[in-house]
């Protein structure tokens, strides 16, 4: 993951138990980049490698950047070109046919320079094919997060580092960047957590959590009971409220 907030850190182990939904929901976004023997492409943020694995087997060349050494190390395993980067501080120069990023760039907390290095990083002509979180993502999460903070003493602020831009709002900064926006657009994607609220809330805050020291879990479990009516079935099936943000752009 790339420029991620304070003091986020990522394991392969957890991420493969608690988020394998990410790259397994990643087939829509995979299908507009399309790809196919000839093409070069940039994996921003390429995790484990799962989707990266799956641009290579389509016969395109791929190289994965990302900024965890525990993902890139799952995704060495793949037997993928990957590299220690964020995408803030590459440097590659027309390198690229597409560049790709899947549950990514909403970690990013300057939009900016990101967009103007992935232009950098493109060939004239060359696309951009992303989807990561967007406006009202997870909202229900992180008024939860918030009211458990102000209850328990803690920073709010640490509930939501994440960029959630509105469509109009993106389509603004890649304009501003050298892209001409082919599509774009929000979708809400309500979305099965295999492990659990819990486990999601582990594996996407913890720096929220630690900042309660010994009452982490007492207060997860807040977090749990505001939600249990609105995200959770009779089943006990959690499912998270995703809007996401789904988005093709051209190189100028």
């Amino acid at each position: 993951m790339s420029s991620l907030a304070d003091e986020q850190t990522w394991s392969a182990d957890s991420y493969d138990r608690n988020a394998r939904f990410v790259s397994d929901l990643g087939g829509e976004i995979l299908s507009w980049l399309a790809p196919a023997p000839g093409m070069r492409v940039l994996d921003v943020g390429c995790g484990d490698g799962a989707l990266t694995r799956r641009i290579a087997d389509a016969g395109a060349e791929v190289v994965g950047i990302d900024i965890s050494d525990s993902l890139l190390d799952a995704a060495r395993a793949r037997g993928l070109d990957v590299r220690a980067m964020s995408v803030t501080d590459m440097d590659f120069s027309a390198d690229f046919d597409a560049v790709f990023s899947n549950a990514v760039l909403h970690w990013v907390k300057e939009p900016v320079q990101a967009i103007a290095r992935m232009r950098a990083a493109l060939r004239p002509e060359g696309r951009l094919v992303a989807e990561f979180g967007g406006h009202g993502n997870v909202a229900a999460i992180v008024t939860a997060m918030r009211a458990a903070a102000r209850i328990h003493g803690g920073d709010p602020s640490l509930a939501a580092p994440w960029f959630y831009p509105t469509p109009d709002a993106y389509g603004a900064l890649l304009d501003a960047g050298g892209f001409r926006v082919r599509r774009i657009a929000l979708f809400p994607r309500p979305t099965p957590l295999p492990t659990g609220l819990s486990g999601w809330l582990s594996t996407f805050r913890g720096p929220f959590f630690a900042q309660f020291g010994d009452r982490a879990d007492a207060v997860k479990a807040d977090v749990e009971d505001l939600l249990r009516s609105v995200l959770c079935d009779a089943s006990g099936n959690w499912t998270a409220d995703y809007v996401r943000l789904r988005v093709e752009a051209i190189a100028v």
